[in-house]
């Protein structure tokens, strides 16, 4: 993974990052980084053609020295690309949905039009700046800057990745079949989240998901006495690179780690859908219960009562144990991290063995495989790790990640007799001291959202 070693604002290179934890920086001090908020703020490239222009600057600031400079230009292009090509598409849907009408289609969830004007407001404020008539392409590069944080709000209620992005796309077109409706009461920022947490509802009401138990399977060795744990085969992981940074949302910094753990994931989706909806609003987003209850079309007392009611249920399905995220754990858990690559690529059983907890657990959704247990676990890689079994799988490279605030490893195989190491698994990681106490493992289909290639060469 290229991680950025010149500031994006002046080129200067970036402090080290030794003892530090979090995301990594992409400015040199504060200074810079107000200097790139400000610009972006007031960069015309809140149109669809102040986009292109931005774009066509980007190409010609392109130089190819020094290296660590031209992948930040490259990066930044890229960037402004992906969301042209976003807002490309939601103008494209929009357009389709005005020409195909409304027969047969889902009622809006707002109420009826009571104005034709759209009244905005601009990024990060909640004052109305302007009043216009957008067509479909204004209308997409007015609300694209909504996309990141609306994704995460729609993983949050769905726990799916996959799913979070057909959502925000829902929403787009909900809000654009709403347009009229929108009297400009409230900010367009939060008009739009009531339209994504009501898409939400109506996703799990038409899906009825609820999690389950995982069940034995005839002939494994899952566990001495273990409690199957919950099986929720919908869950995926959340790249960090996608989450809005601390540049774009400083307010949602603080809580983006916690509230976007695994195990957190895991637990919401124990809730009835209200009731997790309400706990996302009011613990997550922090919004008041006047608001939650007007975005939900509930009273403030049933707000009150159904979030009285989820909290203590998700407090049953946390862990005990949390991590402390600190500086020196952070820092732990890189080199946790980079022993178990390292064990693993040298099929070194018996090092993989002292990185695990006593009672670790890993699942891998949607499989039905699961172990909890350091015996059982191992039992499991012995056969696999072991170049004289016939369920020898191969030899392994990982390439490290980050996905939902935690360490996470992508894991290539070359099989026997091949040269290519092959995407397999992505294993996000919870450690707590200096063991490793649970292991998600997912199928390596979102391996690109994640920046890793599906393929590694067999010479490194």
């Amino acid at each position: 993974m290229v991680v950025d070693v010149a500031c994006r604002s002046c080129g200067k290179p970036l402090p080290g990052r030794e003892g530090r934890k979090g995301r990594s920086s992409v400015y040199c001090s504060a200074a810079c980084r107000q200097k790139a908020y400000r610009e972006r703020q007031t960069a015309p490239a809140d149109t669809v053609q102040g986009l292109i222009d931005d774009v066509g600057r980007q190409v010609e600031a392109l130089v190819p020295q020094p290296p660590s400079v031209f992948y930040s230009g490259v990066n930044e292009l890229a960037s402004s690309v992906g969301r042209l090509r976003r807002i490309a598409r939601v103008a494209r849907d929009t357009a389709n949905e005005d020409r195909e009408g409304r027969e047969g289609r889902q009622t809006s969830v707002t109420k009826a039009p009571v104005t034709k004007a759209l009244v905005t407001d601009a990024p990060h404020t909640k004052a109305p700046v302007t009043e216009v008539a957008l067509g479909e392409s204004d209308f997409a590069a007015l609300v694209e800057s909504y996309r990141s944080e609306l994704r995460v709000h729609c993983y949050r209620m769905s726990g799916s990745y996959d799913d979070a992005e057909d959502l925000v796309q829902e929403t787009f077109l909900r809000a654009w079949r709403a347009r009229d409706g929108f009297a400009g009461r409230a900010s367009l920022r939060t008009w739009l989240y009531r339209i994504a947490t009501n898409t939400c509802l109506d996703f799990q009401r038409r899906t009825a998901r609820r999690p389950q138990r995982y069940e034995p399977l005839p002939g494994m060795n899952h566990g001495s006495g273990a409690e199957p744990p919950a099986r929720i085969t919908w869950l995926q992981p959340y790249p960090d690179e996608d989450l809005p940074s601390a540049d774009d949302q400083p307010d949602a910094r603080a809580v983006s780690r916690e509230t976007l753990e695994l195990v957190f994931l895991a637990a919401i989706q124990h809730l009835p859908p209200r009731q997790r909806a309400v706990l996302v609003l009011r613990d997550v987003l922090g919004l008041p219960a006047t608001e939650t209850a007007e975005a939900l079309e509930m009273t403030v007392a049933s707000v009150n009562s159904a979030l009285q009611r989820a909290r203590p249920t998700l407090r049953d399905h946390l862990p005990h144990r949390r991590a402390d995220w600190t500086a020196e754990a952070d820092a732990r858990e890189r080199e946790i991290l980079r022993r178990y690559m390292a064990a693993a690529e040298r099929l070194d059983l018996t090092e993989v063995t002292t990185l695990l907890s006593e009672d670790i657990k890993l699942t891998m959704p949607p499989n039905p495989f699961w172990f909890v247990g350091r015996e059982a676990l191992v039992e499991f890689l012995s056969v696999s790790l072991d170049p004289a079994s016939p369920m020898f799988l191969g030899h392994w490279r990982h390439l490290p990640a980050r996905a939902n605030g935690q360490l996470a490893a992508g894991g290539y195989v070359r099989r026997p007799g091949t040269t290519v190491y092959r995407a397999q698994v992505l294993d996000v990681l919870r450690i707590e001291g200096d063991r490793i106490v649970e292991i998600t493992s997912f199928e390596p289909h979102l391996f690109p959202a994640f920046g890793l290639p599906l393929r590694l060469p067999a010479d490194r």
